[in-house]
This record gives C-alpha cells, sequence and structure tokens, in this order.
C-alpha cells in the first residue's frame, strides 16, 4: 500500500528526506546522469522562476515513509506545457501499479494547470535507432506503457537527430495530448521544442542544432505516430474533480458498535446516519474508505502510559457493561488503584462518558478516519470530512472526557504539522481544550477556538481569553470566548476575528473541529445559529482557499443537525471552490 503526495520545498525534515529518498533512486535507475541533475532538485522546488519552470514532484511512498518511486514534472506556464523530466520507480520495487499511479497523478496535476499537453522523451523502439537487443526491448515495453495513455512519438520532425553521427538511441519527443480534442500547430510545438532544447539541453546542443531541430517542425497541426501496441488509448484523463472539486468523505464504519443506551447520553449513533442522508442529497461528496494505522500515530500527541491504560480497561470490561469515572484519585498519581475501572479518574476530566467494551475499536476508527482525511489533503484533496463519532477535541494528551477518549483532529494537525504549518479552527460551542492542552508550547500549530464563557460551559476550566500559549508556543492560542446568548451575526463577527489571526499565521493546512452544537435548540448549548447562519460559517472558511480538514465533533438536536451540516459543506464549498 502507498500514497502519492506532492512536495512543495525542502523546508521540513520529512521532505529532505523524501527528496533524498527520490535522488537517490534517480543513481540507482539512471547511472550515467550528471550527478549536477540530480542534485540541483532541491533548488528547483525552491526558486522555480529562475530556471523557467514551475517545477513539482510527486512522491510514492508506503506508510514507513520509504519512497517506492517518484515523478518529476515541469511546467511553463507561459507556453501552457508540462514537461516530464524523471518518472521512475525504486529498483527494489516491482509491480504495485507505481508507475501508472504516479504517471496517472502527474496527468491530473497537468491537466488542472491547464497544460496543453505533457511532453517528454522515450527512446526509440526502432530496431534501425537502437541497436542493443535487450535495451530495444526495454524501449517497447516503456512506449507500450506510454501509448495506454494515447501518448505517442511526435512524426515528421528531426527531434530524433543523434548529437553526433552514428550515436546509438538517439530519443523521440513524446506528446500526451491529456484527452483533449485537437493537437498542437506548428508554431505552438516550435515555441515548446526550443523551450526544452534551449532550457534543459543548452548545454549539450548547439544553437544551430536547436535551430535546425526547431525548423523541422513543418506539420500544422503537428503529427502523431499511429499507435503500435494498444488498439484503444485510454486518451481521457481521470477528471481531478474528485480532489480538487469535491470533498472527500471518510466515515467511522463502527461507530454504531459504541452505542450507550443509557438515559441522557446524547452522543448516540443516529447523529452521522441524519448527517450523511442530508449530504447524500448533494453531489459535494467522494466517499473514501478508511484505512488501518498504527497505534504508535496515538502516542504523537497522547502519553502512551493513557493509551495503554484505555485499550487495557476497555478490553477487561465485559460486553453490555459501562462504567463512569466517580473516584478521582489524582492526589497521590504514584500508587494508583488496582482496580481498572476505578482508576479510570487518573485519566479523566468529568463523571458522564463511559468506558466500555467497544469504546477503545470505535474510538480507534475515529482517529483512523481522521488521519485518512489528513492523508487524502497530502494527496491532493482541498477538502476533507471526517464524519466520526465518538468525537474528540476534548481529549487531552493523557486524559479522556465529554464524550471523547482520543482527539482526532489533533492527530490529524499532527501528522500534516511534517509538512507545513496548521491551524486548528474549533467551532464547536464547548472550548477545545484538548488541542489546547496538546500543542500549548508550540509555534508550528496555531489553536483557535470559539465557545461559550466557561463560566458557563462545559468544560469550566479552560478557555479563558489570557489562556495564550506558553513557551515557544506563546501567542499561538487564541480564544474567542462568547456570552450565553448570542445572535448569528453577532457569531460571524467572532468567526471574522478568528479568521484573521489564521491569515496572519499562513498555515499550510487548516483543521476545522466542526462542532453544530452551536444550533438553536442544541440540548447542550445556549446559543441560536439558522441553517442560514451554518452556510456563512462555511463560506467564510471556505474563503480561506487553504487545504481544509473537518473534523466530527458536538451536534446533538438530531431534528436540524443534517440541514445544519449540509449548509455548512455547502457554504464552505462555495467558498473554497467558487467564490
Amino acid at each position: 500500500m502507498f500514497r502519492i503526495r506532492r512536495i512543495y520545498d525542502d523546508l521540513r525534515p520529512i521532505n529532505r528526506d523524501a527528496i533524498a529518498q527520490a535522488q537517490q533512486i534517480l543513481r540507482d535507475q539512471f547511472p550515467d546522469l550528471n550527478p549536477a541533475d540530480i542534485e540541483k532538485i532541491p533548488e528547483l522546488l525552491r526558486n522555480p522562476l529562475k530556471h523557467g519552470f514551475r517545477t513539482i514532484l510527486h512522491v510514492a511512498e508506503n506508510q514507513r515513509g520509504q519512497v517506492r518511486g517518484f515523478a518529476l514534472l515541469s511546467y511553463d506556464a507561459e507556453l501552457r506545457f508540462a514537461y516530464l523530466d524523471y518518472i521512475s520507480a525504486a529498483r527494489t520495487t516491482t509491480g504495485g501499479g507505481i508507475g501508472g499511479a504516479l504517471y496517472e497523478h502527474v496527468r491530473e496535476e497537468a491537466r488542472e494547470l491547464g497544460a496543453v499537453g505533457i511532453f517528454f522523451e522515450c527512446l526509440p523502439d526502432d530496431a534501425a535507432l537502437c541497436r542493443d537487443e535487450k535495451i530495444l526491448k526495454q524501449n517497447q515495453a516503456r512506449l507500450r506503457f506510454y501509448e495506454k495513455y494515447g501518448a505517442l512519438p511526435i512524426i515528421g520532425t528531426a527531434y530524433e537527430t543523434p548529437l553526433k553521427p552514428g550515436d546509438d538511441n538517439p530519443p523521440y519527443l513524446v506528446f500526451d495530448p491529456l484527452g483533449q480534442p485537437g493537437l498542437l500547430s506548428r508554431d505552438q510545438a516550435r515555441a515548446i521544442v526550443r523551450a526544452i532544447l534551449e532550457r534543459r539541453y543548452g548545454h549539450l546542443c548547439s544553437p544551430g542544432y536547436i535551430q535546425m531541430v526547431v525548423d523541422s517542425f513543418g506539420d500544422d497541426p503537428i503529427r502523431l505516430r499511429p499507435t503500435r501496441y494498444v488498439k484503444k488509448p485510454q486518451t481521457a484523463v481521470l477528471s481531478r474533480e474528485a480532489r480538487t472539486r469535491r470533498i472527500a468523505l471518510v466515515v467511522n464504519d463502527r461507530h454504531a458498535i459504541h452505542h450507550v443506551r443509557e438515559r441522557g447520553y446524547v452522543e448516540s449513533p443516529v447523529r452521522i446516519r441524519t448527517i450523511l442522508r442530508a449530504l447524500e442529497a448533494t453531489s459535494l461528496f467522494e466517499a473514501v474508505p478508511p484505512r488501518e494505522y498504527s497505534e504508535r500515530f496515538l502516542t504523537s500527541v497522547h502519553a502512551p502510559d493513557y493509551v495503554q491504560y484505555f485499550k487495557r480497561v476497555c478490553r477487561n470490561l465485559p460486553e453490555g457493561k459501562s462504567v463512569y469515572p466517580y473516584v478521582f484519585p489524582i492526589r497521590n498519581a504514584a500508587r494508583p488503584p488496582v482496580e481498572l475501572a476505578v482508576r479510570a479518574g487518573y485519566f479523566c476530566i468529568d463523571t458522564f462518558t463511559p468506558l466500555n467494551r467497544n469504546a477503545w475499536l470505535a474510538a480507534k476508527r475515529s482517529v483512523d478516519c481522521a488521519l485518512t482525511a489528513a492523508d487524502l489533503l497530502l494527496e491532493g484533496y482541498r477538502l476533507a470530512y471526517a464524519l466520526v463519532r465518538p468525537p474528540g477535541h476534548h481529549a487531552e494528551r493523557r486524559a479522556f472526557g465529554g464524550f471523547c477518549y482520543f482527539n482526532n483532529a489533533a492527530l490529524a494537525a499532527q501528522l500534516l504539522s511534517a509538512h507545513g504549518p496548521v491551524a486548528i479552527l474549533d467551532i464547536d460551542y464547548h472550548h477545545g481544550n484538548g488541542q489546547q492542552v496538546i500543542f500549548y508550547e508550540r509555534a508550528d500549530v496555531l489553536t483557535v477556538s470559539i465557545h461559550g464563557h466557561p463560566r458557563f460551559a462545559y468544560p469550566y476550566f479552560s478557555g479563558f481569553e489570557d489562556e495564550a500559549g506558553e513557551g515557544e508556543g506563546r501567542g499561538f492560542n487564541f480564544n474567542l470566548p462568547l456570552a450565553e446568548q448570542i445572535s448569528g451575526d453577532q457569531y460571524l463577527e467572532a468567526l471574522h476575528k478568528a479568521l484573521k489571526r489564521i491569515v496572519r499565521f499562513r498555515p499550510a493546512y487548516l483543521v476545522v473541529s466542526l462542532g453544530l452544537d452551536t444550533a438553536k435548540g442544541d440540548p447542550t448549548g445556549t446559543w441560536s445559529l439558522a441553517a442560514r447562519d451554518f452556510e456563512r460559517v462555511g463560506r467564510a472558511i471556505g474563503a480561506l482557499k487553504l487545504p481544509t480538514l473537518v473534523v466530527q465533533e458536538g451536534g446533538y438536536r438530531n431534528r436540524v443537525i443534517g440541514t445544519n451540516a449540509r449548509n455548512f459543506f455547502t457554504g464552505l464549498w462555495q467558498g473554497a471552490l467558487r467564490g
């Protein structure tokens, strides 16, 4: 299993490591390549204008961060063409579809950029141009692969003229029109070919050679070689709409196992079903199944002793039995009670969040969903939604409560923070104490929360305005506690303050903890937001134009929760992708 993600720069260790692995693949697979061309890849990413191309690197990596293949694409915005510099799987990688997945990703990227097509070089499959039979077979296999996508050599030109008479294996110039109708005009082709030869091979090709090749493009429009290997090429590009025009939807498919049927327990499975029904009435979403993630991700934000305790106590409880913390022995942490159920008070902040056999399973699956959605942003989606229960924003480093066991939003932010600064915007009625505690001393994750003032709203002990962070994190926690009764307009005023703070932070990614308990009539809140207000909230957040992950938190008035969710996401989508 692998994922494909784009590397924007070499500023973060995780990106530097991926680039280094891609460079090693180049050295292994192309031993004759000029070492200077390999070493300059980080510089190409940092300074695109200096080299006349915008450089785009995609890597295919497994869950351990091992790069199994990569593709390096250059784009000229003025001439509107893409040039595929390299695409390769690691030497130890066989099969697995990495080459095809990378090339399809590159095609989608080029089409999204508005490119007229992709150009690249391929060694010839003609015995008259390649004397080595073994290499000839490799060349034929490579051209067969690209022909599946409608990428064919341009014919009727002198492009494959050897630099020195008698040289073997001169390359074809291959063109992939990306399924678009019509072919390039002669003038377009000449300008593009000149740009390729001068910028990529100017140190090898004399001006006279370049002019000769450019002048040889006389067909108007250009001509492509008829297919040799594939009867019906896949000329259409798989639309990037799924990533750029739709919202990735990851649903906790195991949430219903955590069904506490006790009177007054409002965090029930019907919440998810109601939201899903409302979202199905739109065409905004692309369902993506959750992936499994190692438990090591949990301890990236949660204390190992808490994680192990929670797993152990849930496993030992009988089916159908829920235990609520009722003793809080925090005064003597060195001598915990023997009974695990009694020990819950070490790790809990209230008396109404139960432990039961399925709490671990459901909470771990919520984490899987949030991490899947975060990875989808890295893979190119602009918007993603982790529709989960149990929620997570009250879970702290070593404490659960407020129906929350693991902090889904914080775990997603932690994953994303390896790739750039992250802002968390918590718009649940209740303060996001979990994110605040977890990131309170960090400057790479900005935590912002709009909530009912802790004078009257859970969790009562945090969310005050003067809680601004500590140490390196000073100034990177921003609380906006509001009055007990506010209108939609007053809420929007507070939201705009929050968004201004986020804009100043300049995050690469935004994580939104979405609480729908700000709605009028919610049993856990006192505010009065209506459907139209949720649409305005979504639109304002979307207008930031950031890759945005929404993680479901509270919201307990089931009569309106679906409508409000639909309105929020309609606004988010319009703000992000239309407005």
